[in-house]
């Protein structure tokens, strides 16, 4: 399953960009996030997917859920958009 990782300096229309080429192949991505910045470029991109997508006739949606990601060792909690078409 591809995960699309987002940092607080992420730019939003790449990263949606990603989203929708994802979305187009394989019908499901999920979006990772650690930190309020990084939340927030997500939720940007997202929104911006949104609109890509809707170009086409998709109508997508997110599912946020928490998930422990384990980096260099220690473990962090970090926010995961599921994302898939309606």
């Amino acid at each position: 399953m591809d995960i699309i990782k987002v940092k607080a300096n992420s730019r939003t229309a790449a990263v949606a960009g990603a989203i929708a080429g994802v979305l187009r192949e394989m019908k499901h991505v999920d979006v990772q996030a650690i930190g309020a910045g990084a939340v927030n470029q997500a939720v940007k991109a997202l929104v911006l997917a949104r609109g890509y997508m809707a170009e086409e006739g998709v109508d997508i949606i997110c599912m946020p859920e928490f998930v422990d990601v384990e980096i260099e060792g220690k473990v962090r909690t970090a926010i995961k958009f599921a994302v898939e078409p309606r």
